[in-house]
C-alpha cells in the first residue's frame, strides 16, 4: 500500500478546488459550486483557521480528502467534528483511503476528548450508505436538515419573513 495522509498546506488550495468540484460532479450538485481558490484558501489557511482538510495521496498523487471542521454538542457539553466532504477519486476507490480518512478523523476525536465524528450522506448514496454501516456509523432518523441561504438568508438577517 502506498497511502500517505497529509494536512493540507497552502498550495493545495486548487486541488481543494478540483476535488470539491469532483464531488459536486459526483452528488449531481455541480451547478451549487461557487467556491474559489481564494475563498478556500483564505478559509482554510487563515490566521484562525475554523475549517480543516486532510489529502490523501497514493504513490504521491492525490486521490481524495476531507474536508472538516469543529462542532459543539450541548447535550455532551463537548465538541467533536463535523465532516463536510468525504471524496476519493474514482480511480483510488476500494484501496480503503476513505477508511483511512475517517480513521484519522476518529483518531483526532479520541486524542482530543471530542464527543463524535458525524457527516450527512445523500440519501441514494448506497455504495457510501453501505461503507458507513460497515465502519459503524448509525443514521439519526427522526431528524430533518434545515438550511436558509441566498435571498431567504438577506431577508432572515434584515428582519424579515
Amino acid at each position: 500500500m502506498s497511502l500517505s495522509l497529509r494536512a493540507a498546506r497552502p498550495a493545495d488550495a486548487t486541488l481543494v478546488l478540483e476535488l470539491v468540484r469532483e464531488l459536486a460532479e459526483y452528488e449531481r450538485l455541480a451547478h451549487e459550486v461557487d467556491a474559489t481558490e481564494e475563498s478556500l484558501r483564505e478559509a482554510l489557511f487563515a490566521e484562525q483557521p475554523r475549517v480543516f482538510a486532510e489529502i490523501a495521496e497514493w504513490a504521491g498523487e492525490p486521490a481524495g480528502f476531507a474536508l472538516w471542521f469543529y462542532n459543539f454538542s450541548t447535550f455532551r457539553g463537548r465538541h467533536g467534528i463535523y465532516l463536510e466532504d468525504l471524496f476519493v477519486r474514482r480511480d483510488y476507490r476500494g484501496r480503503g483511503i476513505g477508511r483511512a480518512l475517517l480513521q484519522c478523523l476518529a483518531g483526532k476525536c479520541v486524542d482530543e476528548n471530542l464527543a463524535r465524528l458525524e457527516w450527512w450522506v445523500l440519501d441514494w448514496n448506497e455504495p457510501a450508505l453501505q461503507f458507513y454501516r460497515a465502519i459503524g456509523a448509525v443514521p439519526m432518523d427522526g431528524w430533518t436538515v434545515q438550511r436558509v441561504t441566498g435571498q431567504a438568508l438577506l431577508d432572515l438577517a434584515r428582519g424579515g419573513r
